[in-house]
Order: structure tokens, then C-alpha cells, then sequence
């Protein structure tokens, strides 16, 4: 019972320094965004990213919140070169866990939330882009990744439904990314034994800890000249469907309620 509230405490506190660092790095970030120039802005937008969320993962490690096995993000981030990471994903933190390992990632994501004057600081500052808009996030993307940068994209869009046996449907951009900057895709398989910060998953329930998640990372997977984007998509999407259905000690297993 004390160790149970002791977690709820140091998790609570987790969140907090989470929140309390995102308002002075939206404010630095907003300001460096209008004043700095962008060969210069990206790379320090992306540093202040990466440190905060090193030492957001380092507590609940410390805490003994999480166990997390992320040697394959380590040995990734010592490629160089451009790169489409393509990490399924389960929880709203997963994009927290590539951040922390790999720097000057280029990340894409909800327009929403990089135009939110609250939150939107730090990724503008380091120049992600928004994906609401499928013609220009192609071509940001895709000039982005001529340039030798390394993209972090999300092909289901969205996190995995609690009911979905393994993920969601991947949507067809990171297949036409892919097509038009010749880069290639890197899988990553990422697998939890919670369900805390799923989709749908109310934020009051709490998770048994420690969390338990396995990262790895799998063989480039290149779009073939001539290839069929939607074809190519659904190729992806069996790729890592039969990765994830492996014998795992985390293998997902689909819930339908929560109650």
C-alpha cells in the first residue's frame, strides 16, 4: 500500500517536472525562434528538446518507474546519414523515448499543437513539421530528408486503438516520403507490458509499476523504383504486424474496456 502510493507520487512528480520544463523551454523556444537564424535555431531547438526528455525518461528510470530496454536507439543514433524512423506507437511518450537517444531528429507532427502558443515553442524552435496539411508536409518532409535529415514519423498517425490486435492501418504518407527522397525507412518495434498513456486510456487509472518496454530496431526497408505506394504501405504495415506478433515476453495482448 506505501510503495503503491509512493509511485503515484514520484509518477505525479514525473509529470510535474514535465509540465514546469515545457513552459520555460516554449518561452526560450519562441523567442530563439524569432531571433536566431534557422541553421542555427534547428539545432538548438533540438538540443533543448533532447535534454529535457533525457532527463524526463533518466527519473523514472531512477524512480524505478520504468524498465526500458533502448540499447537498439543508442547504436541507431550512431548512423549517420538521412532516415525515416517509423516507430509504431503505443503511448502518448513514445516520441519522448526516440528523442531522448538520437539527436538532430526532425520529428512530424499535429499542427495543432506546433501552433499552440503553450506547447509549440520548442518544436518550432527546432523545426518539426506540421502534418495537417499532406501536400506541404510531403514536400517539407521529403527536402527535409534530401538534406540528410533524420525524420521521426508515426505511420499508424495516430496511437494504437486499445482495441486493435497489434496497430492501426498505417496511412499512406511515409510510403510516398519514402518514393520522393529515395531515404530509407527504419522500422521501429516498440512493446509495453501497461497501457498507461494509450488512447482512450483514462489518465486516472494507474499502471502497475515498473513499466516495462523493449525498443528494437529493425532492417532499412527501401521503396523500390517503379514500386505502387499503396502497395508498398500495405507491405509496411505486414512487415511490422508480423514483427509484433512474435513470441514476446511484451507482446500486446487487444483490450476492449478499460471498466
Amino acid at each position: 500500500m506505501i510503495k503503491n502510493s509512493c509511485d503515484w507520487v514520484l509518477m505525479a512528480l514525473g509529470f510535474v517536472y514535465w509540465a514546469v520544463a515545457g513552459l520555460p523551454v516554449t518561452v526560450i523556444g519562441t523567442l530563439l525562434y524569432w531571433v536566431l537564424p534557422k541553421q542555427y535555431a534547428q539545432p538548438c531547438g533540438k538540443f533543448i528538446i533532447q535534454q529535457v526528455s533525457k532527463t524526463f525518461i533518466s527519473y523514472f528510470k531512477v524512480a524505478r518507474l520504468l524498465i526500458i530496454d533502448d540499447a537498439d536507439l543508442k547504436k541507431l543514433a550512431q548512423i549517420p546519414g538521412a532516415m525515416i524512423i517509423a516507430p509504431n506507437h503505443l503511448a502518448l511518450w513514445d516520441a519522448i523515448f526516440i528523442f531522448a537517444q538520437i539527436p538532430d531528429i526532425t520529428c512530424i507532427m499535429k499542427g495543432a499543437i506546433l501552433r499552440n502558443p503553450i506547447l509549440g515553442g520548442g518544436a518550432r524552435l527546432a523545426g518539426y513539421i506540421p502534418n495537417d496539411s499532406t501536400p506541404q508536409m510531403l514536400l517539407s518532409a521529403t527536402h527535409a530528408a534530401k538534406k540528410g535529415a533524420k525524420l521521426l514519423i508515426f505511420p499508424e498517425g495516430t496511437r494504437t486503438k486499445s482495441d486493435a490486435e497489434w496497430l492501426n492501418p498505417f496511412k499512406g504518407g511515409i510510403a510516398l516520403i519514402a518514393k520522393y527522397s529515395h531515404v530509407p525507412i527504419i522500422p521501429v518495434y516498440i512493446r509495453s507490458d501497461s497501457r498507461f498513456l494509450e488512447k482512450g486510456r483514462p489518465l486516472f487509472l494507474k499502471p502497475a509499476f515498473p513499466i516495462h518496454i523493449s525498443i528494437k530496431v529493425g532492417e532499412p526497408i527501401t521503396f523500390a523504383k517503379g514500386g505502387n505506394v499503396d502497395a508498398f504501405t500495405q507491405q509496411l504495415e505486414d512487415n511490422y504486424r508480423a514483427e509484433l506478433s512474435k513470441p514476446h515476453p511484451l507482446r500486446r495482448k487487444p483490450q476492449t474496456a478499460y471498466y
